[in-house]
């Protein structure tokens, strides 16, 4: 079970433009943020990602490196990053379902063609960020089960410059 101050699952994923992405040789200053989503069909998603570009140079400075994993296929996964608009983004693709559980998504079975006229996957995860300290251990988890209602980044910013410049601990570590 996910859990701050514990370990994090490993994650090891090819990404689209950025070469292989191994969350244990990730050496950020304060923390990588581990930020996966529902995929191509899905249109919140695409907003999300939209978002998210606008705050790198933010996190940056902050000293957060980030990735973002769905379990889309190499070509949903450019195709994602096409409709975003963006070539910078670290994107990883063919995250297996039994990695997203050991890292507590939720699961959810494809019903079909989305609003955006696209078809969604037989099983994927949905949405969750994870703050995840250089040493690892989990920091903060936020785990939805839908798509609606996910930390906004700018709100995960505004938070990490108060939990760097306060030196503030992970939560809710207690069973």
């Amino acid at each position: 079970m996910i859990k701050p101050t514990r370990k994090a699952p490993n994650l090891v994923l090819p990404t689209v433009y950025h070469g292989e992405f191994n969350l244990f040789n990730e050496d950020p200053k304060n923390f990588t943020m581990v930020v996966f989503i529902r995929g191509l069909h899905c249109p919140l998603c695409i907003n999300y990602l939209k978002d998210l570009i606008t705050f790198l140079p933010i996190l940056n400075d902050l000293g957060v490196d980030y990735i973002i994993s769905s379990a889309d296929d190499k070509t949903r996964a450019t195709q994602m990053l096409q409709k975003v608009g963006s070539t910078e983004l670290r994107f990883a693709y063919d995250l297996d379902i039994e990695k997203a559980k050991e890292w507590n998504l939720y699961i959810s079975k494809g019903r079909g063609k989305t609003s955006l006229g696209i078809e969604e996957l037989d099983y994927f995860p949905e949405p969750g960020l994870f703050l995840v300290k250089p040493d690892k251990t989990i920091f903060s988890a936020y785990i939805q089960s839908m798509p609606f209602a996910r930390p906004q980044i700018k709100d995960v910013v505004n938070s990490l410059n108060f939990i760097i410049e306060k030196k503030y601990p992970a939560r809710g570590n207690i069973n």
